[in-house]
């Protein structure tokens, strides 16, 4: 697959999943650039803006399979793994798949299973395989997990450490949407029987495995590779920055940016499309000081400021 027919395919699923997701169109091009850059995404908004059925629309456009976990305070890690259970017809023990093995996987409300709990997916997502009593068994390819987080409701809860937060590729959120938007929500509800609306499959089998294949033939030149980098050390040096982008979370950028560039149909990846995806995938990465929290400053805020900072590079 070429980058024209990538940006096509792309284009298809967009506005396939528009057709059940009111949005923004950048919010569902930020969540496909995560899966095409082989990353995972965390979506944070309050209840009842679509996340689930952005999740699930966009396994329907592509074709993948599709799985929903629940997380609660008492979800244990075979929950999601899967165990061994003992068949007495055959006397002996058959491994039950968990619902992990699925192409989409959708963890819902991440934040509300305890920690030993939370790490048996994070660790399936940097891995590719689980480990279920000493025998490790492979995920299915292509795997991409979208966790959801509510802001709200925080008692009860147990938030993400920051080194399992940097296994995301990027963090995105829905928002309400505008007057016209939630008008568009009534009408479409009206010319339907159901209350859910579904998504038919609009490309072909297989097609995120060709298009995660895509983004390692963008060119990206030397002065954006510096600028890349120099935009995640200057987190660092941010005096309201306690932890800074880590080595990853730089190469996250580096890649996600790849992927814009696909989903716009260029062989190239420019220094617009670094800013454009710079805030997706470094807030989360970044901790910040007593100080800084004090005063009400945001992670979002720090990137802005990162972002005039650093010098942009010209590339012809």
């Amino acid at each position: 697959m070429d980058v024209d027919s990538a940006a096509q395919t792309c284009t298809d699923v967009i506005d396939a999943v528009s057709e059940a997701v009111v949005t923004e169109r950048e919010f569902l091009e930020t969540v496909l650039s995560g899966a095409l850059a082989r990353g995972h995404v965390l979506l944070e908004d309050v209840p009842g803006t679509g996340k689930t059925l952005t999740a699930r629309s966009l396994a329907n456009a592509l074709g993948l399979e599709f799985t929903r976990i629940q997380f609660t305070p008492d979800l244990l890690p075979a929950d999601i793994t899967g165990s061994h259970v003992y068949d007495a017809a055959t006397e002996s023990f058959t491994f039950n798949r968990g619902p992990v093995f699925a192409n989409v996987v959708l963890a819902d409300e991440i934040n509300r299973a305890p920690p030993k709990t939370q790490a048996a997916l994070l660790e399936a997502m940097e891995e590719g395989q689980v480990s279920v009593d000493g025998e490790t068994r492979q995920l299915p390819d292509p795997f991409f997990v979208i966790a959801t987080q509510n802001p709200v409701e925080q008692e009860g809860t147990f938030r993400l450490p920051e080194a399992q937060r940097d296994r995301f590729a990027v963090k995105a959120g829905i928002g309400y949407p505008d007057r016209t938007g939630e008008r568009e929500l009534i009408d479409r509800r009206a010319d339907r029987t159901t209350t859910t609306p579904g998504v038919s499959q609009v490309v072909p089998d297989d097609a995120l495995a060709d298009l995660q294949s895509v983004p390692e033939t963008v060119a990206v030149a030397d002065g954006v590779r510096d600028y890349v980098v120099d935009v995640g050390r200057a987190t660092r040096e941010d005096d309201r920055v306690e932890v800074g982008v880590s080595p990853r979370g730089i190469q996250r950028l580096f890649e996600v940016a790849r992927a814009r560039a696909v989903i716009h149909g260029r062989e190239f990846v420019t220094p617009d499309d670094v800013k454009r995806v710079a805030r997706p995938v470094l807030v989360h990465r970044l901790v910040l000081t007593g100080a800084a929290t004090v005063e009400n400053t945001d992670s979002a805020d720090v990137v802005r400021d990162v972002l005039d900072r650093v010098e942009v590079p010209t590339v012809s």
